[in-house]
This record gives structure tokens, C-alpha cells and sequence, in this order.
């Protein structure tokens, strides 16, 4: 399963802004940009998108920048890739062929594994990332 490059670059900006959500200070474009090495561009136009689809609000001004409109633990890794991508990559058409049973197998299975993703991606949230990007050391752990 590949996603685009684009997909990719939103749920690294996401998790950014996930990373920030308590403080409601905007996270400027060029600071994402400069950590990632994602271009400032690219990444306006990918946040612009997010902006449209209502996951992320943008203020204006020099200490502007953009917040999630939502809490981390809210917005899951699918409704990021489905906003960029529109929709997982679709197995490749097998209209050409003939429908034997090994091509109704093979379809049927690259269906199966297409929802498996999409269930995945739906059950993982920003706040998961966020833990994962979190040293073992700023953890705190309870017995």
C-alpha cells in the first residue's frame, strides 16, 4: 500500500501541530517546514487543504500560524489521508481480463487488505503519534 508523498508530509505536520494543541500558540509553517525539511510551499498548500476540510484553523499576522481545530485524541490518521488523497489507492482495474476465479480471489483480497488499512488508519489518532515522538524519559510511568 503507498500513499502520496503529500499524505505523508500532512500527517508529519498534524502530528506537529498535535504535539503543540495544549499551548494554542499557532505553529508557523516555516518552523514545520525547517524541522522536516518539507518545503514552505508544498506545505502551505497541504495546510490550506487541511484548513477547507475543517481539521486545522490558520491565524493571520506575524505571530499567525495554524492549530487543530480539534483535540489530538479526535482526529485519526484516516480523516488526514483522506483529505489529502481523497481516498486510498483502488486495486488496478482488472476489466481488461477475464472473470475467472482466480481474478475474483485476487480482487477480493486486495479489497480486503484496502479495508484493513483504512480500519488501521481510522483506529490510530494524533495523540497516539505524539506519545510515540515522546522521549522514553518523558514519560511518567505508575505502578
Amino acid at each position: 500500500m503507498r500513499f502520496s508523498a503529500k499524505a505523508h508530509y500532512a500527517c508529519v505536520a498534524m502530528v506537529e501541530l498535535a504535539y503543540n494543541y495544549g499551548t494554542r500558540t499557532p505553529v508557523q509553517v516555516k518552523g514545520i517546514g525547517e524541522t522536516h525539511g518539507i518545503s514552505k510551499r508544498f506545505l502551505t498548500h497541504i495546510l490550506l487543504q487541511l484548513k477547507q476540510s475543517g481539521l486545522v484553523e490558520s491565524t493571520r499576522g506575524y505571530t499567525g500560524g495554524y492549530v487543530l481545530s480539534r483535540p489530538p485524541s479526535e482526529i485519526t490518521l484516516a480523516d488526514v489521508v483522506s483529505v489529502i488523497d481523497q481516498s486510498l489507492p483502488q486495486p488496478a482495474s482488472l476489466a481488461a481480463i477475464h472473470s475467472t476465479s482466480a481474478v475474483q480471489a485476487v480482487s477480493q483480497c486486495l479489497q480486503d487488505v484496502q479495508a484493513s488499512v483504512q480500519e488501521r488508519l481510522a483506529e490510530i489518532t494524533l495523540a497516539d503519534l505524539v506519545k510515540q515522538t515522546q522521549p522514553i524519559s518523558e514519560l511518567s510511568f505508575q505502578i
